[in-house]
């Protein structure tokens, strides 16, 4: 394998357990959105738009549908001799090693890939963000400020600055404290749990975790404050643009209707900035005489005879006569027969909701808009004439 100047490292294998249903059967980065794409395809197209060639995958929990997704890499342009992207599973070896512990083990228990490219710095992603950016401009700045690592952050409102790791930073960018999580936050500049690390520190920070037994095996909780702690240049990459953690049902649901706006936050639609995805080939979509469709994203095979209003329907979808989609999220594969009503409702993936159901709240109720997002998983079959309340979280028994 040919030295490579940086590599990237995303960690895909989170169970998602926030998602509820839509992470039952697939791994969080595997999960639709925005109809043609999936969560991962996000962090690959920053990494080549950046011109990071060389990615590991890191996958645990339910990775089928997600290595059958990236397959080769072709879709990204990650398919080159001498780099591309790797699928890296947990695996055992002669002297330990199984399933990954946290973050931090993840990484840990790659090395020898790592090694294997000789990279000056290291690149370290998730896979559950919704964002674009040039991961090139931020090695820039690692490079220019002398950084042993750089964490790529932003400000959040304060009200939420508690869910994230909180950094304290000189206008420099120097990083004087790292609180991840904190209770009373005293400040709003959050990680994005994007790091670039020197690859020899990234080395010896990792196996000095590894040693340590009282260590949670993760980057927030202790890499990177034990890294501080002993006096490392740390410093803060300054990001302004659209970011979203989609790690939970509520902003999940918020990104993908974000999209529906007249100006969305996060233009999908964005030649300058085209995202490309290993969307499989469906025939056109058809749209019924019948049918009646309002500010919504219709992908490529779909069939429409209903109503679809404020909603994202996905690859492979079918709506029947008399039915009403209204604020929804309708992920590939699902069928809906004739006369169900759906309001601010997610399905999963290739279920199929018998006729005359009710699915949330009731479009014409006055307190609609304030009630829950109702959840249905996928690969299920909802009875005909099925009665789920708002806020209903409908998983496999």
């Amino acid at each position: 394998m040919s030295k490579k100047r940086c590599i990237a490292m995303l960690l895909a294998g989170g169970q998602g357990n926030r998602l509820g249903a839509l992470t039952h059967s697939i791994a969080k980065p595997a999960v639709s959105f925005g109809g043609k794409y999936r969560i991962i395809d996000f962090s690959l197209n920053n990494c080549v738009r950046s011109g990071i060639d060389t990615v590991g995958v890191l996958t645990q929990y339910r990775p089928l549908m997600l290595n059958a997704y990236i397959g080769t890499g072709a879709s990204w342009d990650l398919n080159e001799a001498g780099g591309g992207v790797h699928i890296l599973p947990p695996y055992q070896k002669r002297d330990g090693g199984g399933w990954y512990i946290g973050t931090a083990n993840a990484i840990f228990q790659n090395m020898d890939f790592i090694s294997g490219y000789d990279p000056d710095y290291v690149l370290i992603l998730s896979g559950d963000h919704i964002y674009t950016m040039h991961y090139n401009k931020m090695l820039d700045f690692h490079i220019e400020s002398k950084a042993d690592v750089t964490i790529s952050a932003m400000e959040v409102p304060w009200e939420e600055a508690s869910r994230f790791g909180i950094l304290t930073a000189a206008e420099d960018g120097r990083i004087t404290k790292f609180s991840e999580k904190p209770k009373e936050p005293d400040s709003n500049l959050a990680s994005m749990g994007v790091y670039i690390f020197n690859a020899k520190l990234l080395a010896d920070a990792l196996t000095e975790d590894d040693n340590d037994s009282d260590s949670s095996k993760d980057f927030g909780g202790d890499v990177l404050p034990r890294l501080l702690a002993q006096g490392k240049s740390l410093y803060a990459y300054r990001f302004s643009g659209y970011w979203k953690d989609v790690g939970t049902i509520e902003s999940y649901y918020e990104a993908n209707m974000e999209l529906l706006r007249e100006e969305p936050s996060f233009n999908i639609f964005d030649r300058q900035e085209r995202v490309l995805s290993n969307s499989n080939i469906f025939p056109p979509h058809y749209i019924w005489p019948e049918a009646k469709v309002e500010n919504s994203l219709i992908c490529n095979g779909c069939s429409i005879r209903g109503a679809v209003i404020d909603s994202v329907i996905c690859p492979d979808v079918r709506i029947e006569e008399d039915c009403s989609v209204i604020d929804s999220i309708i992920l590939p594969g699902v069928r809906i027969e004739r006369g169900c009503t759906l309001h601010k409702v997610i399905v999963g993936e290739n279920t199929q909701i018998g006729k005359d159901s009710l699915i949330g709240a009731k479009p014409e109720d006055g307190e609609a808009p304030q009630q829950g997002i109702t959840v249905v998983a996928g690969d299920m079959c909802i009875i005909e004439g099925a009665r789920v309340p708002a806020g209903e979280n409908v998983n496999h028994a």
